[in-house]
C-alpha cells in the first residue's frame, strides 16, 4: 500500500487568518507514533503560524502553541481536528479581548 492523501485544504476564517490542515494514511507509522497517519494542521494569523499539531518521524505528535511545543496524544484523526478546532476558538476568543 502506498500512502494516501486523505486531506488537503484550506479554510479562511478571516482577511488575516486561515487553517490549512494535510493528512496522509501511511502503510506503516512513523517512528515516534503508534498510528499510521502523518498530518500537518495549522493555523496562521497575520502570516504567524500560532498553532500547528503535526507528526515527524522519531519526534511523533506534538503540538505547537504560541511558541510552545508540547506532546499531544493521538487518539483518532476525529479526536485531531476537534483539538485542533477547540485550539483555534481559544485563540481567538483569548485575541477578542485584547
Amino acid at each position: 500500500m502506498k500512502a494516501v492523501e486523505l486531506l488537503r485544504r484550506r479554510i479562511p476564517y478571516s482577511e488575516v487568518s486561515f487553517a490549512e490542515l494535510v493528512l496522509w494514511r501511511l502503510p506503516t507509522a512513523l517512528a515516534g507514533s503508534a498510528h499510521p497517519y502523518k498530518y500537518r494542521l495549522a493555523y496562521v494569523v497575520n502570516g504567524l503560524c500560532v498553532l500547528r499539531y503535526d507528526n515527524e518521524s522519531g519526534k511523533g505528535d506534538h503540538r505547537h502553541f504560541r511558541g510552545k511545543e508540547s506532546r499531544y496524544n493521538f487518539e483518532s484523526v476525529d479526536k485531531l481536528l476537534e483539538s485542533f478546532q477547540r485550539d483555534i476558538e481559544r485563540i481567538n476568543h483569548e485575541d477578542s479581548d485584547a
